[in-house]
């Protein structure tokens, strides 16, 4: 089944408008207008609005795709926190304007949190194992860890580990594993190993680079990532679920990967599709495609 997927009651998350490569949003009590590559239509709202809305506005330095600087209103934190609640779950998020245009967390990807949580409250195990690959500041891992999982958070690089460990501190959960390392070789040694997760969590990125220089190449790896990945997902009691964000990848590369690599003939729930926001005119920007499936039931 196709299904598009896009935010849902987030009363500290709007994306108020989008066109002209930007998008404006508001985190929580503060608005901020960044690049948008894929929103290539017109803007809703006049540029004098935007101005006047928006209290932080990254700006692009000349000749580079994606490092900039962000300029700031009075009264605009470099830092500040929003929250996130869905049933039990109650999370908090560290956000920051890096020079890179993020801000520490893909909102588009809330509606995989409550799959993460609803999937992993279903599992037989009774405190099942769950590893996050490329796990960045952390929002899967708190979903996971709010159900009551045992967590493994990887990502290459340590700053955004300790991010995301400021978010599970925020959010008054504790004992996530922090790994630092190389997505494959963590996941071969794991293999050799015989180590087993009742839950995967995939993010990867187009290009990056390990810790220690090691080169990641999306087209180059992400075969050999999910033949590994399929040996170490448990078979019988399981929940998956793999975002690709690069604009080359269609959902049919996705879906032909995960059928080839993983067991589903026991999958209570499978789900193909793309996420997406919706800004105030009903515009719906594409943020991704993703595959998810458990052994539970769609709830």
């Amino acid at each position: 089944m196709y299904t598009f997927l896009t935010v849902q009651d987030w009363a500290d998350y709007e994306l108020l408008d989008t066109g002209n490569f930007e998008k404006l949003e508001r985190f929580g009590k503060y608005i901020l207008a960044r690049p948008e590559p894929q929103a290539i239509w017109d803007k809703s709202l006049a540029q004098s609005e935007w101005d006047r809305s928006a209290q932080a506005v990254f700006k692009k330095e000349k000749g580079s795709t994606e490092k900039g600087l962000w300029l700031l209103k009075k009264g605009m934190p470099e830092q500040w926190f929003i929250q996130y609640q869905y049933g039990q779950m109650d999370l908090r998020f560290r956000l920051g304007l890096s020079s890179f245009k993020h801000v520490g967390i893909f909102p588009e990807q809330a509606p995989n949190w409550r799959f993460i949580y609803e999937q992993a409250r279903q599992l037989k195990t009774s405190q099942p194992k769950i590893l996050n690959m490329f796990a960045y500041t952390g929002g899967a891992s708190l979903a996971a860890r709010a159900a009551g999982a045992d967590v493994t958070h990887l990502d290459a690089v340590k700053a955004v580990n300790y991010w995301a460990r400021e978010n599970m501190e925020a959010s008054n959960l504790t004992d996530i594993r922090w790994i630092v390392e190389d997505a494959m070789k963590f996941a071969r040694r794991e293999v050799k190993r015989g180590n087993k997760y009742q839950g995967l969590i995939l993010d990867p990125p187009a290009y990056g680079r390990g810790p220690n220089g090691e080169k990641w190449q999306l087209e180059d790896e992400l075969n050999e990532l999910f033949k590994l990945c399929g040996q170490l997902l448990d078979p019988t009691d399981n929940l998956c679920l793999i975002n690709l964000y690069s604009l080359g990848f269609s959902a049919l590369i996705l879906e032909n990967l995960v059928k080839q690599n993983f067991q589903l003939a026991g999958s209570g729930f499978q789900e193909l599709g793309e996420l997406y926001l919706q800004d105030h005119n009903a515009r719906k920007l594409p943020l991704g495609t993703f595959y998810r499936f458990s052994t539970g039931s769609k709830t």
